[in-house]
């Protein structure tokens, strides 16, 4: 049998057709199935099956047609992951163990931790040619600092350690014991914390020349700083002779050569696992008894911070195998359990301090801190004395602490620190400058002087030995203070269990133990009954209803009612006192008052409120000798007079015992009060420290209107005792009375009451009072007469009372004072836009057409409901609406459709020239322009001669056929044209030549003159065009401003009367 050559076949499965040109695809159609992909190869094809399937199932096989089952029943232990595959027709399996594990069946751990000190030591092959080192490993811890690996090979020490939590590779040169260590020849940093307790796995190189730290699985951190450092080495470095080549993990064995640099770096505490070195595998189980110290297998760590260890707000730092607690002040211990016992200064007001030496020399650097706390605003806090001196103090002033060092300027803080709370306050001394600082925050800082505390100095607190020099400061201080420090010694008052560095207590007088405040409510603070609760070092006071104060010492008089039901309570500056309106009718109504005796303030204005309408009656009146007092109304004025003695009693008197240097004093209003309305008056004077002045009326607070006297006057003092003040006329019985209201008048600010004591419910504790002395009661409350009952309006009219007079509001149709005149009610033209007829009492409107309501004053819409089709506009009329057709439609409501589409609407620039004609009947119209005439054709017009068309919309051209001669210009006008001519020409077509010699003179005047007459021809023409226009436009029933909105109709027959100007298109 014939066997073709191998070329042969390579060209049957490559090529197709005569030439075999085409190249057979062995993938179309694809035999892969399960959604394997198809590769075409030469001479067949390969099948890439999906890992896993769209159906979440493995396949494999020539055509991804067999289902991997190896992994059912797999033995992939510690979390492994299993992966099936055909091994020559058989389904078996393989694990891909998870971190920490490995082996076939990831069995084997390779997790390790470090729980003390310790390394685990690995040699190194010698059988490397070339200089290469590949340590990869994972790990994790919470110490900051620690030696991971160290490998030495050929002279060179590569080192990874954590230095502030951050991976430091290191490569120097390999030194003898004992030898000085020399400088890095390269260093590597990355700038990531890996050591937050959570596993991060590292990859160090050294090959070609090259030295490479990777971090390896910190994708979030590595978006933001690079986690792979790649430095070159020098070839010269390294030594011909390579001595034995080993690993150290974890740590260094003692007493093995390294750098004395390193002789301090701690051990590794934590877990380690998948470490490789060299590409090799570090298994627990399979090390050597000797070659790990301190090592144990798996990771056994647990955070004690879990547990919350530390009290009091102390921070917990996890040290792997245990936990350290940084105590904030002021507690101390293994577990901030204990507390600095604070100390008790001023207890019940009494003299403590207490005095410390120091041991030691504290250097020019100081810092001084304490927990204060107080509500005195002053006291002595602190004072630093050598043998010589005191040259450092800190006290309180006006609550705020003070500091002076030496002859430098005081230091105060900002922020006061009296108000019983706790304060963190330190003063810090770093080369000569000085810093406050009250609860952490900066109050102030200077430049000052250098100080230097040395043994033997003393500290005092709360106060000196001597009181006098102790009250420089504010006295002795009173209240609590707790962990005194100076630097890092305490100064203790009380002991504590843990052991602490403190300086001793040389003595202490009245400090006690604790922050117990004075019990305050034992001096019974509060007043009018209120009860008292204790504070630190404070009380407060729960006060009974309507007294307000620290103490209750305010009583909230008006709150108790004290005064009638028709009057108003005001709070005086000691007492109350009821405020009210009383009716004075006649001289029986007249109020007598005298002062207590006991006013000693001076007496420099009067208040009142008054309303009256009597023209002339006295309002207040006293007298004493030839001084007095008289507020009066005078012709309807406010009017006041007053005669004083000059001295500050009233009554100056010479040898002769006669009185001396008496002024008078004259004001009167500039508007009348006399209008039965409420009127407030202050007269005061405008100097009234002194012992006379002008004086000052002001009337209902119109400062501008006030009135000044001209002459200077004195006081009233001369009212405050043994002196009758006559109030609502000027004495009983001696007419001049007044008649109408008056508030509580005010003299000096205190009050003529209308109220004694019987009338009130409450004892008014004020010392300055004016006396009432008359039997009688006021009239409390404002009434006048009663001017309406019985009702004086007439007709049902309503009165008004207006105080001792009244006003009718009459009712519709009646008018006068008692609406007793009947009155025309169509007087007032009502009727806006329509006739008014009397109908009754009241009126009626017949409105105008457009006009609706009761006063015609509506205007109606004729448009609101209008009829207009086809997009018609509705137009407002005078009595009725028209319709503004679309184009092609006309009829009155728009409804008949125009076949033809008028000129004017499809050439909307042309306007008529001549006045125009509306034609038809009451179902059709058109219009014939340019003064064309209707006829009896149907929608035709008679044109005027120079226009033609079926409306005559169009003038005839006299020009298109140029006329004009030599140049000249012509105008076309209606009928005929005009040729204007070029200065050399003339004539009606400009045919002569004016430049000719057989032109005369004659032809030249006879030119001018038929050109004026011309010109007046068309004047003539154009004012008799105008006054045709002006008679078309205002006669008939058409109006051409309707035709100004282009490519419209407006249809006439709807159109009334138009008005008679009318604006012309």
């Amino acid at each position: 049998m014939w066997i073709p050559a191998p070329w042969i076949w390579g060209i049957l499965l490559l090529g197709t057709g005569s030439l075999c040109q085409e190249v057979i695809n062995q993938c179309d159609p694809s035999p892969c199935q399960n959604g394997g992909k198809c590769e075409s190869r030469v001479g067949g094809y390969r099948c890439h099956c999906l890992r896993p399937s769209h159906d979440g199932i493995l396949y494999s096989g020539e055509n991804c047609d067999v289902k991997l089952v190896g992994c059912e029943g797999h033995e992939c232990q510690n979390q492994g992951t299993c992966s099936p595959f055909l091994l020559d027709g058989t389904h078996v399996y393989t694990c891909t163990c998870s971190p920490g594990f490995t082996g076939h069946l990831c069995h084997v751990p390779t997790t390790f931790s470090f729980e003390r000190k310790g390394y685990l030591l690995l040699q190194n092959p010698l059988a490397d040619v070339e200089m290469a080192c590949n340590i990869t490993l994972s790990f994790k811890t919470v110490l900051p600092r620690a030696l991971l690996f160290q490998r030495n090979t050929r002279g060179l020490l590569l080192r990874l350690e954590l230095e502030g939590g951050q991976l430091l590779l290191t490569l120097t040169r390999e030194t003898s014991a004992g030898a000085e260590a020399e400088s890095p020849i390269q260093v590597l940093e990355l700038l990531h914390n890996v050591t937050d307790g959570q596993w991060y796995s590292v990859e160090a190189v050294l090959r070609n020349w090259l030295l490479s730290l990777k971090l390896l699985n910190d994708a979030k951190g590595c978006a933001t700083q690079s986690c792979h450092k790649v430095a070159p080495i020098i070839s010269s470095v390294v030594e011909h002779v390579s001595p034995p080549q080993n690993t150290f993990i974890g740590g260094i064995r003692q007493g093995s050569s390294s750098p004395n640099a390193y002789t301090s770096l701690p051990g590794f505490i934590g877990c380690m696992q998948d470490v490789f070195v060299d590409w090799q595998l570090i298994v627990p189980e399979e090390w050597l008894s000797d070659s790990a110290v301190n090592v144990s297998p798996g990771c056994s760590h647990r955070d004690r911070c879990l547990d919350v260890p530390c009290q009091n707000r102390g921070q917990c730092v996890n040290l792997w195998q245990s936990y350290q607690c940084q105590c904030t002040r002021p507690y101390e211990g293994e577990d901030c359990e204990e507390e600095h016992v604070t100390a008790r200064f001023g207890n019940e007001d009494s003299h403590s301090y207490a005095v410390f030496t120091v041991t030691d020399d504290l250097g020019h650097n100081l810092s001084i801190s304490l927990f204060l706390r107080t509500r005195r605003t002053g006291g002595l806090l602190l004072a630093l004395t050598s043998s010589s001196s005191h040259f450092l103090h800190m006290w309180l002033e006006e609550g705020r602490v003070l500091v002076h060092l030496n002859n430098s300027e005081i230091l105060k803080s900002d922020s006061a620190v009296d108000d019983g709370e706790v304060h963190f306050v330190s003063v810090e001394l770093d080369d000569g400058h000085m810093t406050l600082y009250v609860a952490s925050q900066k109050q102030g800082e200077m430049e000052v002087g250098t100080v230097g505390i040395q043994a033997g100095d003393s500290v005092y607190v709360g106060g000196l030995l001597e009181e006098r020099a102790t009250s420089g400061f504010g006295g002795f201080f009173k209240g609590c203070i707790q962990d005194l420090r100076i630097n890092d010694g305490r100064l203790q008052f009380f002991g504590l269990d843990t052991s602490v560095r403190s300086y001793p207590l040389d003595l202490m007088e009245n400090v006690t133990a604790g922050c117990s405040g004075d019990n305050t409510c034992s001096r019974n603070p509060c007043q009018n009954g209120g009860i008292c609760y204790s504070k630190w070092d404070d009380f407060s006071c729960a006060c009974p209803p309507s007294t307000v104060g620290r103490r209750c010492e305010e009583v909230q008089w008006c709150e108790l009612s004290p005064c009638p039901t028709d009057a108003e309570c005001r709070i005086l500056n000691r007492g109350y006192e009821c405020y009210a309106s009383a009716t004075f009718l006649n001289e029986s109504t007249v109020m007598t008052y005298r002062g207590n005796g006991f006013i000693s303030r001076n007496l420099t204005n009067i208040s009142l409120n008054l309303r009256t309408r009597k023209r002339n009656a006295a309002i207040l009146h006293a007298e004493k000798g030839s001084a007095f007092i008289t507020v009066s109304v005078q012709d309807g004025l406010l009017f006041m007079e007053l005669q004083s003695a000059s001295a500050e009693d009233g009554n100056v008197t010479g040898e002769d015992g006669g009185v001396r240097s008496v002024s008078t004093v004259s004001l009167s209003s500039r508007r009348p009060v006399s209008d039965g309305e409420w009127h407030n008056v202050h007269l005061f004077m405008a100097a009234p420290w002194a012992q006379t002045s002008r004086w000052t009326l002001v009337l209902d607070e119109e400062v501008e209107e006030a009135s000044t006297s001209r002459s200077h006057g004195g006081n009233l003092n001369f009212l405050r005792q043994e002196v009758d003040i006559f109030l609502g006329g000027l004495a009983p019985d001696a007419g001049w009375s007044l008649a109408g209201c008056l508030d509580t008048v005010e003299l000096g600010g205190i009050a003529l009451s209308y109220f004694t004591s019987s009338d009130v419910n409450l004892p008014r504790l004020q010392e300055e009072t004016f006396i009432r002395l008359s039997l009688h009661s006021p009239l409390v409350g404002c009434s006048g007469a009663s001017v309406c009952e019985p009702n004086p309006c007439l007709n049902g009219g309503e009165c008004q009372d207006l105080f001792n007079t009244y006003n009718c509001s009459c009712a519709e149709g009646w008018a006068g004072r008692h609406c007793n005149f009947f009155r025309d009610t169509c007087a007032s033209n009502p009727c806006v836009h329509g006739n008014c007829s009397v109908n009754g009492l009241t009126y009626e409107c017949t409105c105008e057409f457009g006009y609706a309501g009761v006063d015609c004053e509506e205007e109606v819409d004729v448009c609101e409901n209008h009829l207009c089709a086809h997009g018609g506009t509705c137009l407002h009329g005078p009595d009725r609406y028209a319709c503004l057709c679309a184009e092609n439609y006309t009829g009155s409501l728009c409804n008949e459709r125009v076949e033809e589409i008028p000129w004017y609407i499809v050439v909307k620039n042309v306007r008529p020239k001549l006045p125009v004609s509306v034609c038809g009947d009451d179902n059709r119209n058109y219009t014939c322009f340019n003064g064309g005439n209707c006829t009896e054709r149907e929608l035709s017009c008679d044109c005027p001669p120079g226009f033609i068309g079926h409306r005559c919309e169009q003038e005839l051209d006299e020009c298109r056929s140029n006329p004009c001669l030599n140049g000249g210009y012509c105008r076309n006008l209606i009928n005929k044209f005009v040729c204007v001519c070029d200065m050399s020409f003339a004539g009606d077509v400009c045919q002569t030549d004016l430049t000719s010699g057989a032109l005369t003179s004659d032809l030249l005047l006879s030119i001018s003159l038929a050109s004026v007459m011309l010109l007046l021809v068309l004047i003539l023409i154009s004012v008799g065009l105008v006054v045709a226009l002006n008679r078309r436009a205002t006669h008939g029933t058409y109006s051409p401003s309707r035709q100004e909105k282009d490519g419209s109709r407006v249809e006439m027959w709807s159109i009334t009367q138009p008005p008679l100007v009318e604006r012309l298109i």
